[in-house]
């Protein structure tokens, strides 16, 4: 029964292994927003959001009053020590305080920094991504391009051999063609494998499974060109660290202020007495409740470690006001140059292109030449070896075209966080999306 069992279980363990993979196709824009929503980056910044929040209501919080409840029970012998407490409820709060509203300030612009912080964690995984999905679509197109660049080679190699069989042609050509062969097979495996790493980015930022993830070409717009000259206000980096310098400057003066400034408390107790302990025995006006409130009033005259945690403070946050605008001095240079290479990259995607467009209007005339002749008797005819050369040029201009795109597209995208339009761009592709065919979902298997 177990060999009967098995014959049946092999033809559909072979039809397993033998179906091929199923893969998943996913959008541009669906690609960015599974990446927002699975990035450790910014749920890393949301919850340094939801930090500086409860700094705020902490630094708030305490001129409400905080209520405690406690118990003092036990039993003495002779004349009663302290006081006979069932229980008692303590209340507590902050009056006045100038430093706390200097720390008030630091929490808000805190807060301010940490959304900034949010925005920025936001933008650079979205650029990330969109920088993947097109490197990894990239990558797709250089495989199909090479796939045919591989035929033509195979072709050309066999037609050079036996070419060489019928002493037509050198052992000079054979190599040639065997080497051309082999820089093609290079450059595939290469392709392959830059793919495989995008593909397994991509996956970790989107949280889908790396086997068989692909693109939908259609649904990369293209990227507009930028503004020049944006101003540095609406760039959420910089913002986060001059927040973040105001922060700490707020901190600094609260601190400088703790000395000579008086500091108001407010404080009221009710206690409640016990009888077992016969302090009514030893006590005239013994009551069983009992209330006291108050107010505390504390002047700082000298403290020396609070004059050097002030000038702690102070010292950490003239560093970070410099270092704000070191972030502010890069920004400016890295956006600076990524625009003025612009230019030059988009020349080269047009010279790419022409120089394809000349290889394959050659490829043309050649097989022109081929079924119609020449025209020149003089001239020698056109062979199947100047064909797959052609094909082998042809294919090599268009990958060049390809690479070419690929770094104009990726500076694009990058000026475009450096600009701020970053955003705005992202939110063309949710309309570009929708004027799409129809095709199939990340979740949709395509065989």
């Amino acid at each position: 029964m177990r060999f009967v069992r098995s014959l049946f279980c092999f033809p559909v363990l072979m039809a397993a292994l033998a179906a091929p993979a199923a893969h998943a196709q996913i959008s541009f824009s669906s690609a960015i927003d599974l990446a927002l929503r699975n990035s450790t980056k910014v749920k890393m910044a949301e919850a340094d959001v939801a930090k500086t929040k409860a700094v705020l209501d902490e630094s708030r919080d305490v001129f409400i009053p905080s209520l405690s409840a406690g118990s003092g029970l036990g039993y003495s012998y002779g004349f009663p020590v302290g006081q006979p407490t069932l229980y008692n409820f303590t209340l507590q709060s902050l009056v006045f305080d100038q430093s706390q509203k200097n720390y008030l300030r630091a929490a808000r612009l805190g807060l301010q920094a940490a959304n900034y912080a949010l925005a920025d964690a936001r933008q650079a995984v979205a650029e990330d991504t969109a920088l993947t999905y097109i490197a990894l679509d990239h990558d797709l197109q250089r495989l199909d391009a090479l796939q045919d660049q591989q035929g033509f080679a195979t072709r050309l190699t066999e037609i050079v051999r036996d070419r060489l069989e019928a002493d037509q042609d050198s052992r000079v050509e054979f190599t040639r063609a065997r080497l051309s062969a082999a820089q093609v097979k290079l450059a595939r495996l290469h392709t392959e494998s830059d793919a495989n790493f995008q593909r397994q980015h991509l996956a970790n930022l989107t949280g889908l499974p790396a086997d068989g993830l692909l693109t939908i070409h259609e649904s990369i717009p293209q990227p507009p060109a930028p503004a020049h000259n944006t101003p540095t206000v609406n760039i959420p980096a910089i913002q986060a660290a001059y927040a973040n310098a105001q922060s700490k400057f707020q901190v600094a003066f609260g601190d400088s202020r703790k000395l000579y400034r008086p500091q108001v408390g407010f404080a009221a107790q009710y206690n409640r007495y016990a009888k077992f302990n016969n302090y009514q025995d030893y006590y005239n006006a013994f009551q069983v409740n009992n209330l006291g409130f108050g107010i505390q009033l504390t002047l700082p005259i000298f403290n020396a470690t609070l004059r050097a945690k002030a000038r702690e403070t102070m010292a950490d946050a003239i560093r970070a006001q410099h270092d704000a605008t070191r972030v502010k001095n890069e920004f400016l240079e890295g956006r600076a140059k990524a625009t003025n290479a612009l230019p030059e990259l988009a020349v080269r995607t047009e010279i790419a292109q022409l120089d394809r467009d000349l290889a394959q209007q050659q490829l043309e005339a050649l097989q022109v030449q081929m079924n119609q002749g020449t025209g020149n008797p003089n001239a020698p005819p056109p062979t199947p070896k100047d064909e797959q050369n052609a094909r082998i040029q042809e294919r090599q201009k268009y990958l060049e075209v390809l690479d070419a795109d690929l770094a104009l597209r990726q500076t694009q995208i990058s000026v475009l966080r450096a600009t701020g339009e970053l955003e705005q761009w992202l939110k063309s592709t949710v309309r570009l999306d929708n004027t799409l065919p129809q095709a199939p979902s990340a979740a949709t298997p395509v065989r």
